[in-house]
């Protein structure tokens, strides 16, 4: 059965696909968002790759999500892996997919910074390199309510015995609607706010300038990124945007957004980018504070950053000792361009990779509507992931 490349023919097959493993769908609206990426577009590369079922449609499933990278002013692109779902009647063909995205051309690098433990060992067949090479096994978690974590592994522990459970038990552990759709913000630390304006003119503007002037690899995070980024259709909740600011000027922002893996999880403040300026380090700190200060408002039973680095590590400082380590397998790893120079002055967040739009947010009644937006926003079945 050949490989071809993601078709929009073949979203209600991929979406078949992610519920066989209990993975969230997305909309048709959602994947069309997903189609319109500008850096796919400006690669012109595949969305993804479909393993041929006997009538043509798809029997197994990689996503391929392209980002820009700016270092200064040498702008490069980075292609993610997301949703690598092989079901057991298609044993093997993970080779294909996954040899077919590590060969891509256009890319500094081919990566995942989101493989779980049974598709781990997949990546190094291929080249690909566990990385960072001191933190690509860690991912670190705050208990906020550590009698809902405990229910949750009660229940995690129950389905693993009887898998007919899941369906009894429905959607649990949900937060009060009105504590998930907004964040008392009036007592955030000093220096700590909201951000509520993405256009081209904004202090955020600023701060992505000052940010891409320093010379190290960065993923796009321009006001025009950031704005096609939170404009997925998918989203249910808003997204908590911060910012750090000194003197007037934006040194840091984090985003986040309220999650819940699966039915009987419980929700998690995932924390999808986490970034400062070089001459603020002190910002990453003062930024997860004030997440962990909103926490238990919001309903969050946790908040979580799942791609650290060793910077990361240094710059979170008693936070990041008092954190709660999670992980303990390789789920990020990457194959560099030959010759390519600069890996070293990458420093990835979950931003980098593909947690903004694979995190599984609140279940909700509704999606967002335009309205409920920010105004900066508007415009257990096997199978390996990515």
């Amino acid at each position: 059965m050949a490989v071809r490349h993601f078709l929009p023919s073949d979203v209600s097959g991929v979406n078949r696909l992610h519920r066989n493993v209990w993975w969230p769908e997305r909309s048709a609206e959602g994947w069309r968002w997903l189609d319109d990426n500008p850096a796919r577009q400006a690669l012109d590369a595949p969305a993804g790759w479909v393993v041929e079922d006997a009538d043509g449609g798809p029997a197994a499933f990689l996503g391929n999500f392209i980002q820009c990278f700016w270092s200064g002013d040498r702008r490069s692109y980075g292609a993610t892996g997301f949703s690598v779902i092989v079901p057991p009647g298609q044993k093997g063909r993970s080779r294909d997919l996954i040899g077919a995205f590590v060969a891509q051309p256009g890319c500094f690098a081919r990566y995942t910074l989101n493989a779980n433990a049974r598709s781990s060992p997949l990546y190094q067949r291929f080249g690909m390199l566990a990385w960072p090479p001191r933190t690509h096994a860690l991912k670190l978690s705050w208990i906020i309510n550590p009698a809902a974590c405990l229910y949750s592994r009660g229940l995690r522990a129950l389905v693993a015995r009887e898998p007919r459970a899941a369906s009894w038990l429905g959607e649990q552990l949900m937060p009060p609607r009105r504590r998930a759709r907004s964040a008392d913000t009036s007592r955030l630390p000093d220096g700590v706010s909201m951000l509520d304006d993405l256009s081209e003119a904004s202090p955020y503007a600023g701060f992505w300038a000052a940010l891409r002037d320093q010379g190290r690899l960065t993923a796009d995070r321009s006001p025009a990124m950031l704005r096609w980024r939170l404009s997925d259709p998918d989203l249910t909740v808003r997204p908590l945007h911060l910012v750090r600011s000194l003197k007037g000027e934006i040194t840091g922002h984090a985003l986040a957004l309220l999650g819940k893996g699966n039915p009987i999880e419980p929700p998690t403040l995932e924390i999808l980018d986490l970034e400062a300026l070089d001459r603020d380090r002190g910002a990453i700190s003062a930024l997860v504070a004030a997440l962990l200060q909103l926490a238990p408002a919001l309903g969050a039973a946790k908040v979580r950053l799942q791609v650290v680095t060793e910077d990361t590590m240094r710059d979170l400082g008693d936070l990041a000792r008092k954190a709660r380590r999670e992980g303990g397998w390789g789920h990020c790893h990457v194959a560099f361009t030959s010759g390519f120079e600069g890996a070293g002055d990458w420093r990835p967040t979950p931003f980098d990779g593909d947690y903004s739009f694979c995190v599984r947010p609140l279940p909700l009644r509704r999606r967002v509507a335009t309205s409920d937006r920010p105004a900066s926003s508007q415009g257990a079945p096997s199978a390996a992931r990515a």
